[in-house]
C-alpha cells in the first residue's frame, strides 16, 4: 500500500481513490494463475531438459557403435632369403627361422 501511495503522491494520511483498490480474491486469484503458469514453464524446461540429455546419451552411444564396427587390420609383411633354398619361417616375435633354426640364436 505504501508504494502505491508513493506512486501516486499521496502523503500517509491521504486515502487511496476507491479505483485503486483490488479485491483480495483478486489478487489471490492472480497469484494462483501466475504459480500455475510457473509451474508450466517448468515442467516444460525439465522435459527440454530431458531430451537433450537423452538425446546425448544416445547419440554418444550410436557414435560408439558406429566406431567400433570397423575392424582393425595389421598385416605385416616378411622376406627372407635363405642359401641352399632352405624354408624360411617368420616367427610372430619377429625373428625368422631358417630351416629349424633362428637367426637370433645365431646373432647372440
Amino acid at each position: 500500500m505504501d508504494n502505491l501511495r508513493k506512486e501516486l503522491g499521496l502523503d500517509e494520511n491521504t486515502p487511496i481513490p476507491p479505483d485503486y483498490n483490488i479485491p483480495y480474491f483478486v489478487h489471490q486469484d492472480d497469484m494462483n494463475k501466475m504459480d500455475m503458469s510457473h509451474r508450466r514453464v517448468e515442467k516444460w524446461l525439465f522435459v527440454l531438459c530431458m531430451v537433450i540429455f537423452l538425446a546425448l546419451v544416445a547419440t554418444n552411444a550410436f557414435w560408439i557403435h558406429y566406431e567400433n564396427s570397423f575392424e582393425d587390420v595389421v598385416t605385416e609383411t616378411y622376406s627372407a632369403e635363405t642359401d641352399n633354398g632352405g624354408t624360411a619361417i617368420a616367427n610372430g616375435d619377429g625373428s625368422v627361422s631358417v630351416n629349424g633354426e633362428s637367426e637370433l640364436h645365431k646373432n647372440n
